[in-house]
């Protein structure tokens, strides 16, 4: 295994089980992540990614990952992974559904002196949702039944 892709394969460990003193091991100080998944989601700092992930893990504290591949070129690592985990919290405007998710994602890190110092990362947000029963969204008559809408 290159250095490049051990230094992606312990980050990968040290998120994954919370490990907020060792993330700063891994991951670089001024840190970037880009997700199309997430576009409102701003990381920009490891500060801010501990926070990404303290919210994260409150959605789903049970979650975990694995790493599928990690294939590295000079100073970039692709890697394919999955992540599972129970939504028993709040994931945005979704309440908790107590439903497991199992979910492949993909993305490249970039390291810079020793460090992850950005990320590119993708997901399918349907299959999660549908996973967790938020899709598909119910219809409008669906909705007012549940409310008790006599009409």
């Amino acid at each position: 295994m290159r250095i490049t892709e051990e230094i992606v394969a312990n980050a990968f460990e040290v998120v994954a089980a919370g490990d907020y003193e060792q993330i700063g091991n891994y991951i670089a100080s001024d840190y970037l992540r880009h997700s199309q998944a997430t576009p409102e989601v701003q990381v920009t700092s490891l500060e801010e990614f501990k926070e990404f992930i303290r919210q994260d893990r409150l959605v789903m504290p049970d979650q975990k990952f694995v790493v599928r591949y990690l294939v590295a070129e000079g100073d970039m690592v692709a890697f394919y992974a999955t992540y599972t985990g129970t939504q028993t919290g709040q994931m945005g405007p979704f309440p908790p559904s107590n439903k497991t998710a199992n979910l492949d994602f993909a993305g490249v890190h970039r390291i810079e002196n020793g460090k992850i110092a950005e990320t590119w990362i993708t997901w399918d947000n349907v299959t999660i949702l549908t996973q967790l029963g938020h899709f598909p969204p119910a219809v409008a008559e669906d909705r007012q039944n549940e409310q008790g809408d006599p009409n």
